[in-house]
């Protein structure tokens, strides 16, 4: 089976269950109107729904990471597909279990169930991390990325036919239950077919763990995944490449989740587009992120080889994506067209997922030992903008109307083109000074 290539059958996994998880998150904006009108809510409140799934995110990757490191990648992916479908069939009951519960707030019940959502998913991508820093060999590692991550913007783009196609034919509640069972029918696959490491699995012949094993192509600055010492968490902080890969990293966020969150009730609103008209209309910002998704990750393994360079090969690419990013979601308040609008959100959300591997690459650069845990620091720092995004947004839409929330994207995306400058892949810092400290202490 897959002779020399069982790897890619664990990515395709991958690519199908986040192809799942960003389809489950982004559904309760498609059902936004269904909710809305049953429990009564405002734009304020409903931004504050959408961004509650945020604080339980953060932590989930900032434990789901660790957990990942400690008890291997199969353990957490399997706790949180489960954990995630179960809260995801659990939401129907949210806004009743609020008004039972909680002073009659429907609005406090789905902080219940959200941020209990969001924490389930929270995993995902540290938890990606780490199996591809068992699974992949160095030099493949920017289009390992890139192909593990292209189910963000593929689960996207479809949420809004799949979505929009079950709330037509069924109804809010019903549609939550059918991705929620979704979600369980992957983990039983996934349960049977992967294992932590490539040595565990049978379907893994010697040829292709020798090439996923192999350290001749690895460039200066480079490590892999059995010659590092153990390095603490709170390490991650004193490594400014670190750091700044993470900020980088919000900037890339808050574009994505403010697409995802309120795209849908902004056309609605702005150009009176209706629900059925959604299910094409919707999946236009993000046509273009399919395809840089997986080329910038192409590209920066071939400027990575063609260089000999990790700084050109991913800091300098992402400061070129983000800063035409910038230019594009800063271009939209000027246009009036929907047709204009639709093309400036597509583009730049196309240069946003340019570098969208990058960030997970430059952990597994700098440390890939810790891919899960510095993964999930990552990812925590980053993910304030799922919290930030929405939440922000419904007070600036609420206050100064639409065209405020584009600029304050603008601004995001220029905060983190400035971080990533000070990005240097490999250099490990600090924490290389810990593990010579710790095998010191051995000899």
């Amino acid at each position: 089976m897959l002779k020399n290539n069982y790897r890619y059958f664990i990515i395709f996994m991958i690519i199908v269950i986040t192809i799942i998880n960003y389809i489950d998150r982004g559904a309760l904006s498609y059902a936004q109107a269904e909710i809305i009108d049953e429990f009564n809510l405002n734009p304020a409140s409903w931004g504050a729904i959408l961004g509650y799934f945020g604080y339980g995110y953060i932590f989930g990757a900032l434990f789901g990471g660790a957990l990942a490191d400690k008890k291997g990648p199969k353990f957490m992916w399997i706790i949180a597909g489960t954990t995630w479908s179960i809260f995801e069939i659990g939401t129907i009951f949210a806004g009743h279990i609020g008004t039972a519960l909680f002073g009659g707030s429907a609005l406090a019940g789905f902080a219940v169930f959200r941020i209990l959502f969001g924490f389930a998913e929270g995993p995902t991508l540290s938890v990606m991390n780490r199996t591809m820093a068992n699974w992949v060999s160095p030099k493949e590692k920017g289009f390992a990325v890139a192909l593990g991550l292209v189910g963000t913007p593929i689960g996207a783009l479809v949420t809004a036919p799949v979505v929009v196609g079950l709330l037509t034919y069924t109804n809010w509640k019903t549609t939550f239950i059918i991705l929620g069972l979704l979600g369980i029918i992957w983990v039983i696959i996934w349960n049977k077919v992967f294992t932590n490491l490539p040595e565990e699995h049978p379907s893994v012949t010697k040829a292709e763990l020798e090439g996923i094993r192999s350290a001749d192509q690895l460039i200066q600055g480079e490590t892999k995944l059995d010659d590092q010492m153990h390095i603490p968490w709170y390490h991650f902080f004193k490594n400014p490449t670190l750091v700044m890969n993470a900020i980088g990293y919000f900037a890339f966020l808050y574009v994505n989740i403010l697409l995802l969150t309120w795209t849908p009730k902004y056309l609605q609103d702005e150009f009176n587009y209706s629900l059925s008209s959604l299910s094409y209309i919707g999946m236009i910002p993000w046509i273009g992120a399919i395809i840089t998704g997986l080329l910038g990750g192409k590209i920066s393994d071939l400027l990575r080889v063609k260089t000999g360079n990790l700084r050109i090969a991913r800091s300098w690419f992402t400061v070129v994506s983000l800063f035409c990013t910038a230019v594009c979601f800063m271009l939209i308040p000027t246009v009036e067209s929907a047709a204009a609008v639709l093309t400036l959100m597509c583009l730049g959300n196309a240069f946003n997922y340019l570098p969208n591997s990058i960030y997970w690459i430059v952990v597994l650069d700098t440390e890939p030992t810790k891919a899960g845990t510095f993964g999930g620091v990552t990812h925590f720092i980053a993910n304030l903008a799922t919290i930030i995004a929405p939440t922000l947004t419904g007070s600036l839409v609420a206050i100064y109307g639409y065209n405020a929330m584009f600029i304050a994207a603008s601004i995001a995306v220029t905060i983190g083109m400035v971080a990533m400058v000070f990005v240097k892949p490999g250099k490990r810092g600090s924490s290389l000074q810990v593990a010579n400290t710790i095998a010191d202490s051995k000899a």
